[in-house]
């Protein structure tokens, strides 16, 4: 989380499809559940993307003019989100907008299949194969996820695809239809290029949240939230955006989100209710920071 271009990577490249136990879920990669059949947490994973698409060559180097690659970066984005199309679907319209970008395989050979399938749904696709072949490996839950995978997955992800081009403004907007392309791009244009550093503790501070934080909280995960203050704490607020569903990604588990995240006293960090698999917080006022 502190490091976003191997955030980047990780949501571009290759996962490692396996698990050691039912708890171990590697074959998720940076994903949970709740993103794959909710979209909870899109939003970060696509303005990650986004970023990474305008401001940084295939090296991770910086690109001179990020402005210029806007269609570039939206293009990367259709690719990486590409569902192929229905066979029983009615042929659309040249108005009309489409899921399938198949056309785009050239240009992002790793984003996008020949056949339109993308990176996240070639990606879905291959969490539930590993699902079903290695029924041992996994809890009773995740194979009825799976199953609703491989039920409702493409055409909830088609109709999502599609929601994310249709303009803020147009009649037809509702309220719920967050995810939008254009959105991503401002958004990336805003915050810039994607940190490729982690950020370390003072060895004070690590050592008072050691003290502070309750038995049975991972350390790490309280650390990692520290930093992650720090790091994206803006000028004029002591409130950070905290994005509950990328944590629980990250961390490899929603125990994150659901248990231990309660848990951490507001001698620590403060926080709001979390809505969409987000919150917000900011650091407690014991804390010393130097």
């Amino acid at each position: 989380m502190l490091n976003e271009w191997k955030e980047f990577q990780d949501y571009t490249g290759v996962v490692n499809y396996t698990a050691r136990n039912k708890q171990d879920t590697t074959y998720l990669g940076r994903f949970t559940f709740d993103t794959i059949l909710d979209f909870e947490g899109l939003n970060r994973v696509l303005t990650t993307l986004a970023r990474g698409f305008l401001f940084h060559n295939e090296n991770g180097s910086p690109v001179k003019a990020p402005r210029e690659r806007i269609d570039y970066a939206k293009r990367g984005l259709c690719a990486w989100c590409s569902v192929p199309d229905s066979k029983k679907n009615t042929p659309r319209e040249a108005w009309q907008f489409g899921s399938d970008f198949r056309e785009l395989h050239l240009e992002f050979p790793g984003l996008v299949e020949e056949n339109g399938s993308g990176w996240f749904h070639r990606h879905v696709h291959r969490v539930a194969a590993f699902v079903r072949e290695n029924p041992e490996r996994v809890s009773s839950s995740v194979q009825k996820k799976c199953a609703a995978i491989e039920k409702g997955f493409d055409r909830a992800w088609r109709d999502k695809v599609i929601q994310m081009q249709i303009p803020l403004f147009a009649p037809t907007t509702k309220g719920q239809w967050g995810l939008r392309f254009d959105s991503f791009l401002a958004q990336a244009l805003e915050l810039g290029p994607l940190r490729d550093k982690e950020q370390s503790l003072p060895p004070e501070l690590v050592e008072q949240l050691r003290t502070l934080t309750p038995k049975g909280v991972p350390l790490d995960m309280v650390t990692t939230l520290v930093s992650y203050y720090l790091a994206n704490k803006p000028e004029d607020s002591d409130w950070v955006v905290l994005p509950v569903a990328n944590f629980d990604a990250y961390f490899g588990t929603t125990s994150f989100g659901r248990k231990y995240l309660k848990q951490i006293s507001e001698a620590i960090l403060e926080r709001s209710e979390t809505g969409f698999g987000l919150c917000r917080y900011r650091l407690g006022g014991t804390l010393v920071i130097k």
